[in-house]
């Protein structure tokens, strides 16, 4: 995509952005619609789409799509951003912007050049983006070597680190951050909510391998149990063999000094 006044304005890449958010399909539509009404039609398919999942999307409709209405188009994109990107994320009972601040403040508290208060001024410098990285992934980067008074360099390196090694495409320029009064605070939390989900995906995938490595121990344990036992019990059958052996062996004479000397 070049526009997203243009390139949306037919409802064909808005409906499969639809299908793909949702992991559905939405029915048939007109690949290549040629007329405006079977234009409109693709974008009322993703709109009604879109409010089924519960968004709400302010005077925006299919005319305003179709005519390239950028403001509007902008509008509903962070709606849905917001939406399916940051609406889900939870930190301590706090949820979406509140919660990702929060989830960044946790993670970059033990860097003392990082102090997140913001989604703007926190992030100019790279440090806090490679500080997430550091804290979760200390292997791709040495964050005591970075050259932490070029913020240039810092950003880059988190940007090429962050798309390489964690399949977080760049949806920054490093201009965007360093060169600005005050970044977009909504690209911003756009970019940092794909830290939060690849490493919340790497975490609970962690989890599940101590889950698995503790349920192995007690399988183990267990059958360690069970062999011993079974050992035991051998060797309390062979003993009672033996012992009613000796028993059926024996003969008694009646009396009872033959009785102790038996006994």
């Amino acid at each position: 995509m070049r526009s997203l006044a243009t390139d949306l304005s037919d409802g064909v890449k808005l409906v499969q952005l639809m299908e793909i958010m949702g992991d559905t399909t939405l029915g048939r539509f007109y690949m290549n619609p040629r007329m405006r009404v079977q234009k409109a039609e693709n974008v009322n398919l993703a709109l009604e789409f879109i409010k089924s999942r519960g968004v709400v999307l302010t005077n925006v409709g299919a005319e305003d799509i179709v005519d390239g209405n950028l403001k509007l188009i902008l509008g509903m994109i962070w709606t849905l951003i917001l939406r399916f990107t940051i609406a889900d994320i939870s930190e301590e009972g706090v949820t979406a912007k509140e919660g990702l601040l929060l989830w960044c403040q946790r993670k970059t508290a033990p860097y003392q050049e990082v102090d997140v208060t913001n989604f703007t001024t926190s992030f100019k410098d790279g440090l806090a983006l490679c500080a997430l990285i550091h804290r979760h992934r200390p292997d791709l980067l040495n964050y005591d070597a970075l050259p932490k008074n070029d913020p240039h360099a810092c950003t880059r390196t988190a940007f090429q680190v962050a798309e390489g090694h964690l399949g977080i495409p760049q949806l920054l320029d490093v201009e965007d951050l360093c060169d600005r009064p005050k970044p977009d605070e909504r690209s911003v939390m756009t970019y940092v909510a794909q830290y939060f989900h690849a490493f919340s995906s790497m975490e609970q995938a962690e989890v599940v391998s101590r889950r698995v490595a503790t349920f192995a121990d007690v399988m183990q344990g267990a059958w360690v149990m069970q062999q011993d036992y079974e050992r035991r019990a051998r060797q309390l059958v062979d003993t009672m063999s033996g012992l009613q052996s000796a028993w059926a062996a024996a003969t008694f004479a009646g009396t009872y000094v033959d009785a102790r000397a038996q006994l």
